[in-house]
């Protein structure tokens, strides 16, 4: 028996590996900068994000999970959703129209 909830991943694929304060990029107005990496290996996101460091650990915390709920659910990580393909019928359907009937005289 293990202490894992049926609700924990056995092995979480993108875990938040750093969050560090970097330089703005080129280009962009100065502020508070930080670059992040989710995952490991060649399975692993960099990016960079401005703002206050809990206001970038949120947003990372939250991307983090979405990438593993995805992942987890046989989706594509870095696909915002799998297309379920339509299926058509095999025979074309017609409307039908009411055939208009005669009034009767008595």
């Amino acid at each position: 028996m293990t202490d894992q909830t049926d609700d924990a991943p056995a092995e979480t694929k993108f875990p938040i590996t750093s969050i560090e304060k970097t330089d703005p990029p080129d280009g962009e107005p100065g502020g508070e900068w930080y670059e992040y990496i989710i995952g490991r290996g060649s399975s692993s996101i960099r990016g960079r994000r401005s703002g206050s460091l809990e206001a970038v650990t949120e947003y990372v915390v939250e991307y983090a999970e979405n990438l593993n709920q995805r992942s987890a659910l046989g989706y594509s990580s870095y696909a915002a959703r799998k297309v379920q393909k339509t299926t058509t019928p095999t025979t074309p359907t017609t409307p039908t129209t009411p055939t208009p009937t005669k009034p009767t005289t008595t």
